[in-house]
């Protein structure tokens, strides 16, 4: 009896070739998607970038229309409205960070932006005694900060003295006016002293309790309102 050749089983599934062109099709669907998002998404991600910096570091990139006004511009506009001055103090908010970065670990300071410039706000009692204008030996290294951030910068600066509604009430400084431009004067005479800076490059004020930043309600509001300011700004050319 003649012996049968075994039948040869058929694989199960699609064929192997057809298994390979799936997987290449698929390759290049993906391929081709990736080129298409890295198209449509490379200026969102640099508007994004921008956006992530505002974030990190406090800054607000539209310009308030009224000195200290608080402004928080809506995602959006911190996106789509980037002028070339904001981009400017963008830069200049970075630079001041960088510089004070290491000051205001220690002291109660805030860095945010004013108009076309960089505005850093310290509480009196940091620079002063309540009611007095004498610096305080400690609070020179604070100064010392500003002075470093002057040195490697040609800005301008406005150092701005403000009071609460009650401070003043002494012989020396019968008026809220007098201690907040006493304040500013006394900044001041240090930063020029020690920095030998030209002095067509500061202007002192004093703003008494005209402008506070909280009503003047509450011992804590208080404390707050009681500051000195320095308001950097680029010379126009």
């Amino acid at each position: 009896m003649a012996s049968r050749e075994p039948e040869q089983k058929q694989e199960e599934g699609a064929p192997e070739w057809l298994t390979t062109f799936s997987d290449l099709m698929s390759l290049l669907l993906t391929f081709f998607v990736l080129l298409l998002s890295f198209a449509n998404m490379d200026i969102q991600k640099f508007q994004d970038m921008l956006g992530s910096i505002k974030d990190a570091f406090g800054v607000q990139v539209k310009r308030p229309e009224a000195p200290y006004a608080a402004f928080s511009p809506s995602p959006y506009e911190n996106k789509v409205k980037l002028t070339k001055e904001d981009k400017q103090v963008l830069g200049m908010v970075l630079i001041a960070k960088s510089i004070l970065g290491k000051a205001q670990k220690s002291t109660p300071m805030d860095i945010t932006t004013e108009q076309d410039g960089v505005l850093v706000r310290i509480r009196s009692e940091v620079l002063f005694k309540k009611g007095t204008a004498k610096i305080l030996p400690e609070s020179k290294k604070v100064l010392d900060s500003i002075i470093e951030l002057l040195k490697k910068n040609d800005w301008m600066v406005a150092i701005r003295g403000h009071t609460d509604d009650i401070e003043a009430k002494n012989s020396k400084y019968p008026s809220a006016w007098e201690l907040s431009t006493a304040r500013a004067a006394a900044v001041l005479k240090y930063i020029l002293e020690k920095g030998g800076f030209n002095p067509r490059r500061f202007r002192a004020e004093g703003y008494a309790d005209t402008l506070p930043l909280v009503p003047n309600t509450n011992k804590e509001n208080r404390r707050k309102n009681r500051r000195v300011e320095f308001y950097f700004y680029r010379p126009h050319v």
